[in-house]
C-alpha cells in the first residue's frame, strides 16, 4: 500500500468540494462502496484480532496483512479507476498544523497524566497487562527495540494510513452524500466501531476504561474530520494523531516493559 500511496495527493479541493457521486459514478455506487469502507476495517479487526487470537502467530499475521492491504489499496482503486481522478502528489501545505500539533500535544499529555495519576493507581488497566503482552507476542515481539520499532511504524506510517483512509476518502465521499456535519459525525462512529473490538478486547465490554477511550476516538476522529474539511490538508490531522499513538505506546511500554528483552 506504501508504494500505491506515494502518488496520492493529500488534498484535492476539486474532489472534495461537490456534493453528489462524481462523474460516471453513481449515487448508489458510491454509498455502497463508502459502506463497504465503515464496515471493513471492523470486519478485518474482528478476523484477525478476536477471531484468531488463539491461532498460530503466522497465521493471525497473514490475515493482519491481507486485511490492511485490501482496506488501504481500496480507496486508490476506487478514486483512480472509477472516478477516474488523477492521482499526484501535492506540495506541503501548513494549513491545520498549528490545530493538530495543540490538539495532538494537549491529548498526548492528557493520556500520561490520566494514566500516571488515574488509570494505573485505580488498576483500570492492569487486567489488560497480560492481553497485551499476548497480543504483542503473537507479532513475534519481544525486545524493546522491536516494541520501539512497531511504535514508530504505528505513529508515523500506519496513523498516516488512517487519515488517508478516513478522512481523505471515507469523510470526503460521505460530503458528497450528506452535509459535513453528518459526514463528520458518521466517519467518526465508523472509525471508532474496530477501535471498540480492540478496547473491549483487552478490558473487556463493561470497563470504564473501554468506554471512556471509546469516547476519546470518537471525539478525535470528529477533530480530525472537521480539521480536515477546514484545511483541505491531511498534513494536520496526522500530526495529531501521529502523536496520541505515541502516547498510546508509551503507556503500552509502561505495561509490558517487564517483559520485554533490553
Amino acid at each position: 500500500p506504501a508504494i500505491w500511496l506515494s502518488g496520492i495527493t493529500m488534498s484535492d479541493p476539486t474532489r472534495d468540494s461537490v456534493q453528489g457521486g462524481p462523474a460516471g459514478v453513481s449515487r448508489a455506487a458510491l454509498a455502497a462502496v463508502v459502506v463497504f469502507a465503515i464496515v471493513f476495517p471492523t470486519l478485518t479487526t474482528w478476523v484477525y484480532f478476536i477471531a484468531l487470537a488463539g491461532a498460530a502467530p503466522a497465521l493471525q499475521q497473514v490475515a493482519y496483512g491481507l486485511g490492511k492491504s485490501v482496506q488501504f489499496v481500496l480507496p486508490v482503486v476506487w478514486v483512480a479507476c472509477f472516478e477516474r481522478q488523477r492521482l499526484s502528489f501535492p506540495a506541503a501545505r501548513r494549513a491545520g498544523l498549528p490545530a493538530g500539533l495543540f490538539f495532538g500535544l494537549t491529548v498526548f499529555a492528557g493520556a500520561l497524566l490520566a494514566y500516571h495519576l488515574w488509570l494505573k493507581p485505580a488498576g483500570y488497566l492492569a487486567p489488560a497487562a497480560e492481553t497485551v503482552r499476548g497480543k504483542i507476542a503473537a507479532f513475534e515481539i519481544d525486545s524493546l527495540w522491536e516494541y520501539a520499532a512497531m511504535g514508530v511504524f504505528y505513529s508515523v506510517v500506519h496513523a498516516f494510513l488512517e487519515e488517508y483512509y478516513w478522512r481523505w476518502f471515507v469523510f470526503a465521499e460521505l460530503r458528497r452524500l450528506m452535509p459535513v456535519v453528518a459526514a463528520i459525525a458518521v466517519s467518526a462512529v465508523g472509525f471508532t466501531l474496530h477501535h471498540i473490538l480492540v478496547l473491549s478486547f483487552y478490558f473487556g465490554w463493561f470497563s470504564v476504561a473501554t468506554w471512556f477511550f471509546t469516547l476519546s476516538v470518537a471525539v478525535g476522529g470528529a477533530f480530525w474530520a472537521w480539521l480536515y474539511h477546514r484545511s483541505g490538508s491531511l498534513y494536520g490531522p496526522w500530526l495529531s494523531h501521529l502523536l496520541i499513538d505515541a502516547a498510546i505506546f508509551a503507556v503500552g511500554y509502561d505495561l509490558v516493559c517487564g517483559w520485554l528483552v533490553t
